[in-house]
């Protein structure tokens, strides 16, 4: 994996505030709040934001929750930072409520909202008197059908399949696993789904008692790279021919698809959502009217292209579709 220039990230990394080098009296100034960096998704994320705030001309400080369960804290940083003169707030949350309280004060100083990766809660918002500048993020039901497709690619008609979901009530989770179910529903058989928290050793555990329980078992899906690398380690214990689809795209499941370990992952780019929520906190802070809805691109990586795909990490091979880059021009 490649290391920052800034800093080393660990997993036990909770809390990070980065100011950018000095920049014009009038450069806009960015809060950005993210998910935990123990997980590589949201490295890539913070790697993306910081790239893009310098070649923009922006100043970002960005807070991280102490790990992907870590809701309170999160909401804690934020409403810090909310205290705090910037000019626009660029938030990624652990569910859909936890930061919605936190943002009541960037609301009434009539600050923008860009919301990335998973969703808040448009009810919530409105119900807290704010709504969201614009959302962007992976549409998560699609990247959950192009796995499924995949998945009908590589074991036979009828075949049994497991589910590896995440956090319970996750939203990004259930929609991934309902992609996922529309594109293999009548085609396959789901024998049972189970919930591994966005956990390797516990999506470990789990795919270990699924394997013993179903012996004839032809796949498993997992909603995110970390459990499905958890799953094929249970996989390859077992002995079995298990296919093993993920999804995020991350290096190390990169690398393992292209060893001919993991079957597939579906590709997210973090770096890139990360990067468009700076473009457009920016485009915002200039007044230019944000779309309400933004999807990030999503690749479905195989063996076939892993090797290229590695090679172009964190950052899609090709060019994307990307309004607020060109508000900017």
């Amino acid at each position: 994996m490649r290391m920052f220039n800034c800093l080393t990230l660990g997993a036990g990394l909770f809390a990070i505030a980065l100011s950018m080098p000095a920049h014009a009296e009038d450069a806009a100034k960015v809060a950005a709040i993210v998910k935990g960096l123990d997980n590589p998704f949201f490295q890539y994320m913070q790697k993306g934001i910081e790239e893009q705030a310098k070649a923009d001309g922006v100043g970002v400080t960005i807070q991280a929750a102490a790990n992907m369960g870590d809701a309170t804290g999160q909401a804690d940083r934020l409403t810090a930072m909310a205290m705090q003169d910037f000019d626009c707030y660029l938030v990624n949350p652990i569910s859909v409520s936890n930061l919605v309280q936190a943002l009541v004060p960037v609301a009434q100083k009539k600050k923008p909202i860009v919301n990335i990766d998973s969703t808040i809660d448009a009810e919530q918002a409105k119900a807290a008197g704010f709504a969201i500048s614009t959302y962007i993020g992976t549409d998560n039901v699609a990247a959950g059908v192009l796995a499924g497709e995949e998945m009908l690619k590589l074991v036979p008609n009828g075949s049994k399949v497991a589910l590896v979901a995440g956090i319970v009530g996750d939203v990004g989770s259930n929609a991934r696993i309902k992609g996922f179910k529309q594109a293999v529903e009548g085609k396959l058989e789901v024998v049972v789904m189970v919930s591994a928290d966005w956990d390797r050793e516990k999506a470990l555990t789990a795919a270990t008692d699924i394997l013993a329980a179903h012996p004839d078992l032809a796949g498993f899906f997992a909603a995110n790279d970390i459990m499905a690398l958890g799953v094929e380690r249970a996989v390859q214990t077992s002995g079995k021919d298990v296919k093993v689809i993920g999804l995020d795209g991350i290096v190390d499941a990169l690398k393992s698809v292209a060893a001919g370990e993991l079957s597939a992952t579906v590709a997210q780019y973090p770096y890139v959502v990360g990067a468009m929520g700076v473009e457009a906190c920016k485009a915002a802070a200039m007044g230019k009217e944000l779309p309400a809805n933004v999807p990030a691109p999503v690749l479905l990586i195989n063996k076939d292209n892993a090797e290229a795909s590695l090679k172009n990490f964190p950052r899609p091979g090709g060019d994307y579709p990307d309004p607020f880059r060109e508000m900017l021009k």
